[in-house]
C-alpha cells in the first residue's frame, strides 16, 4: 500500500512538472552590438509593462538574439523587448516621446501612442514554442 501511495505521488510530480514549457524568444532586427536586449515575460492584463512574470537580459548582437524561458506553465502571455543600447535599463525617447531604442512586442503587436494593450500582444502558452519579435527603430 505505501508502494502504491508512493507512486502515485511521483505520478502525480511528473504529471505536474510536464505541464510546463518552454517559450522561445527570438528577436530580429536587432541594429548593432551595443549594449542588451532585455525581454521580459508578462502572465497578465493588470501586470503587463509594470510587474514582469520573467525576465532576460542578453548581449546584444546585430541581427538575431535568442532567449529561452524554462519551465512556463500553461496560460496567456506576452512579451516586450528593449534593446538597451546605453544599458541604462530604460527605454530611451525624445522630447516628444519617439523611443530612440529598438522595441518590440509579441505578435508584432502596437499601440498607437504608447505599448499596446495586452490583449494584442498576448498568446497562450499550451505547449513549448517559438515567438519571434521583430525591433522597430524610429
Amino acid at each position: 500500500m505505501k508502494a502504491l501511495i508512493i507512486f502515485c505521488f511521483l505520478a502525480l510530480v511528473g504529471d505536474l512538472a510536464a505541464q510546463n514549457h518552454s517559450i522561445t524568444v527570438v528577436v530580429k532586427n536587432v541594429k548593432d552590438a551595443h549594449g542588451n536586449v532585455a525581454v521580459a515575460l508578462f502572465n497578465n492584463e493588470k501586470d503587463f509593462m509594470k510587474h514582469r512574470f520573467d525576465g532576460k537580459i542578453i548581449e546584444a548582437k546585430p541581427g538575431e538574439v535568442q532567449v529561452v524561458f524554462e519551465n512556463v506553465p500553461p496560460g496567456p502571455y506576452a512579451i516586450s523587448v528593449m534593446h538597451d543600447e546605453n544599458q541604462n535599463n530604460e527605454l530611451d525617447s525624445n522630447l516628444i516621446g519617439i523611443p530612440k531604442e529598438g522595441f518590440g512586442f509579441s505578435n508584432n503587436a502596437m499601440g498607437a501612442f504608447g505599448p499596446p494593450s495586452f490583449e494584442k500582444a498576448s498568446f497562450t502558452c499550451p505547449v513549448s514554442q517559438v515567438i519571434t519579435v521583430t525591433l522597430k527603430y524610429m
